[in-house]
């Protein structure tokens, strides 16, 4: 097989050592590749390698290929590639004097070798902010990654950056995908992909780091630290950055950018909320509040799409009966395990359904013209304020339709929809102060 530096290969998967730094797999309990420190998440076994009876091996990067105390991983040093003076990037766009700001903090972060947050509002165009960044990197003979926790991201991205950059090797690495990393200079992966890289990247950005798994997965962030050169620099992208992360901001903890406004220069959708009594009883009878049904035909009327939030798959799938029952043709559904999720986002998009009902799994990463957004059972745990933000920040993305409604449907108010309401107002008014809003 073909070797490639940057990457951590196992003993089998190379023909010889010469030439290869090495490492031990485990060491002091800890595996290196994945970052596993949980007892529980390790095994012994009779070893043929070493004859031991009880050799410890990690079960938690196990589908990377086992990896046991005995052995060794190897690797290849990454070298800087030569520089380039003339500019890579090839877009004909203008940035907005909110993208600019970011755009030129993100040039300073990278020049200055700081890590940096940006923090920018759903719709504001943070793929754009990137641009320079990743072109002045790529000019230094960087080698740069675009990570992100979801491959519905990379998979947006990726033509989108082969576009703006035809002239550099790029790579998009996931689960599923066919391509295997080249040793390109610019690769675009899932965070779990990092597992496998080892001190390749001069440079990382991390897009939607608050999405799942990456907040609530240690192994992933340490994976995102190992793929990093030591003396390389990391820029965070989200719009909903967490509380800790907030606190750190505001006190001069955490170097952060942050863009409260839209290209368009529009305001963000600010909820409502709108109390509808115990409809899980109503749902288990078949019924559906007027509220909501009253709301659904007046989008209807309209022809505006309509994009319908559910706490859990049951009360979806309870709601998508129910509402034949008022006259309307049974709604499509969708949720992470949809295998026909992409397809029936696009017929949204494409006007083939004019409801879709859905649950978290489209809180981020999709963009529909003129939606209109609701969210059924909002007091429900999973309707975090970073969620409810995120949900919010589907309405009113597009130039041509920068207003949506955003309503939160409810049986009691939460902290975390009053939260997320202020979140919104907060950046609302902040895009006025700093006039990159249209009062």
């Amino acid at each position: 097989m073909d070797i490639f530096p940057g990457r951590l290969y196992l003993r089998k998967e190379i023909e010889h050592i010469e030439g290869f730094n090495n490492i031990a797999a485990i060491s002091n309990n800890k595996c290196f590749r994945c970052g596993n420190t949980a007892a529980h998440l390790f095994g012994r076994m009779s070893c043929v390698l070493c004859g031991r009876e009880d050799c410890l091996y990690c079960r938690n990067c196990l589908v990377m290929g086992r990896v046991n105390s005995c052995q060794k991983l190897y690797y290849q040093k990454t070298t800087i590639l030569q520089s380039e003076k003339k500019t890579l990037l090839e877009w004909g766009g203008v940035l907005s004097k909110g993208q600019k700001k970011a755009s030129e903090a993100v040039v300073l972060s990278l020049k200055r070798n700081q890590d940096m947050l940006l923090w920018a509002v759903a719709g504001s165009g943070k793929t754009e902010m990137m641009f320079e960044g990743m072109d002045w990197a790529l000019r230094q003979g960087f080698r740069i990654c675009l990570a992100s926790p979801r491959v519905d991201v990379c998979l947006e991205l990726y033509p989108r950056l082969k576009e703006v950059f035809p002239s550099k090797n790029m790579v998009c690495l996931y689960g599923d995908s066919e391509d295997k990393y080249q040793g390109e200079q610019f690769v675009l992966a899932t965070t779990h992909q990092l597992i496998r890289f080892y001190e390749a990247f001069e440079v990382i950005f991390i897009d939607e780091v608050d999405a799942f798994p990456y907040a609530k997965d240690p192994f992933l962030n340490y994976a995102v630290e190992k793929a990093r050169k030591k003396e390389g620099t990391t820029i965070v992208i989200t719009a909903t950055p967490e509380q800790k992360w907030q606190e750190e901001c505001t006190s001069g903890k955490r170097r952060f950018v942050k863009i409260p406004a839209r290209y368009h220069r529009k305001k963000l959708p600010v909820p409502r909320t709108c109390w509808i009594g115990p409809w899980k009883k109503k749902l288990s009878r078949g019924q559906i509040t007027h509220k909501l049904i009253n709301w659904i035909k007046e989008k209807e009327a309209k022809d505006q799409p309509i994009l319908i939030f559910f706490p859990e798959i049951e009360a979806m799938n309870q709601f998508s009966k129910a509402l034949t029952n008022y006259n309307f043709p049974e709604p499509v559904t969708v949720h992470s395990a949809d295998a026909a999720r992409k397809e029936k986002v696009e017929w949204l998009r494409e006007g083939k359904i004019k409801i879709l009902l859905t649950t978290t799994i489209l809180e981020r990463g999709v963009t529909f013209t003129d939606v209109q957004v609701a969210v059924f059972g909002s007091e429900g745990s999973i309707f975090t304020e970073a969620a409810l933000v995120q949900i919010s920040g589907r309405a009113g993305r597009k130039f041509s339709h920068p207003t949506g409604d955003v309503c939160f449907f409810h049986y009691g108010a939460t902290a975390e929809m009053k939260r997320a309401i202020k979140h919104i107002q907060k950046m609302n008014q902040l895009g006025v102060k700093e006039g990159m809003l249209d009062d």
